[in-house]
């Protein structure tokens, strides 16, 4: 469902994976709750290191990795938060951002 823990990345990442695996650990989460909570502080942490980033959700699979319904669960899940917004030509970018 999702890659490996050891995969490579830039510090924050691997701090965010590390405090996601933390946060998680003796909980009664589903593995699609731990998938969520493992991805969201690393997609937020690339919208928020690019700005004006735009991605469809393709695009979104390729970067990460995700499966279809944990990409899906985890765009619905930043845009419930009015973290991401989807865009009229289908592309999901921070609600800040001009279209």
């Amino acid at each position: 469902m999702r890659t490996t823990i050891d995969q490579p990345g830039t510090l924050g990442e691997a701090a965010s994976r590390r405090d996601s695996e933390e946060a998680v650990m003796g909980t009664n989460m589903s593995p699609m709750q731990t998938a969520i909570t493992h991805w969201l502080p690393i997609v937020r942490g690339e919208f928020l290191e690019v700005p004006g980033l735009h991605l469809t959700k393709p695009q979104v699979r390729r970067l990460w990795g995700l499966d279809p319904s944990t990409c899906d669960a985890l765009l619905d899940v930043l845009v419930d938060r009015r973290f991401l917004k989807q865009t009229n030509n289908g592309t999901y970018a921070r609600v800040d951002a001009s279209n």
